[in-house]
């Protein structure tokens, strides 16, 4: 019973999400429409919205009342969904299909892949700028943006990503098989948490309790996705 709410109640919230991504795609217009379409079939193609689920739980639970946050919860999708789309192009994984749906580069191109990505990393923080719109205190978007940077960049997810590629099919000892988990999944994770609490006002300590969250959630799933 408690399982079936459970279930009820996460597809409420995934569907709220979705919606709310509706509001910052960019219209399919003008000459660059190509991978402006490209970027909006990317974006919707599905999938578990859990990062931005995490951030908008962590800036409720630090105090966060507006909708500050917002722009935010769909700036960490782009970035996820970027790193997804470069992941499916044929010189990383040449994937054809991802959640029974045609990758992005297989059905718009190689090259609309490649650019619909980087439009795609441009965009969240093109979105993310836009909290600056709000009452928040400037300079706790700033530690945001700072966080969101840091955590999608070459110390984090690219970062994961690079090590993952160059050691394809090679041995990793335990100290670079975690950096790889810790980085690759658990960065933007982190960055979800963090950021939530960081725009609702929590300190620097709060933040770092925030960070080592994200990443146990990280190698959690990264367990059950490999091992279980």
């Amino acid at each position: 019973m408690e399982e079936t709410l459970f279930r009820q109640e996460l597809q409420k919230r995934t569907a709220a999400i979705e919606e709310l991504l509706k509001e910052y795609l960019p219209a399919e217009e003008g000459y660059q429409k190509p991978v402006i379409e490209a970027m909006n079939y990317s974006l919707m193609a599905g999938g578990k919205r859990l990062r931005p689920m995490l951030m908008q739980e962590t800036y409720k639970m630090f105090g966060g009342k507006d909708d500050t946050i917002e722009p935010f919860m769909a700036a960490i999708e782009m970035i996820h969904t970027y790193s997804l789309v470069h992941d499916d192009l044929p010189a990383m994984d040449n994937d054809e299909y991802r959640r029974g749906k045609l990758t992005t580069h297989k059905k718009f191109g190689e090259a609309m892949g490649i650019l619909s990505g980087d439009a795609l990393l441009n965009g969240a923080f093109e979105t993310a700028f836009l909290a600056f719109d709000s009452e928040t205190e400037a300079a706790q978007i700033g530690r945001a943006l700072k966080i969101l940077g840091h955590k999608a960049g070459m110390y984090g997810m690219v970062g994961g990503q690079v090590v993952d590629v160059e050691k394809d099919g090679c041995f990793m000892d335990e100290d670079m098989l975690y950096f790889v988990h810790k980085n690759k999944t658990s960065a933007l994770i982190e960055a979800a948490l963090m950021t939530g609490a960081v725009l609702a006002g929590a300190d620097e300590k709060q933040a770092a309790v925030m960070e080592q969250c994200g990443a146990d959630i990280g190698l959690a799933f990264q367990i059950q996705d490999d091992i279980l």
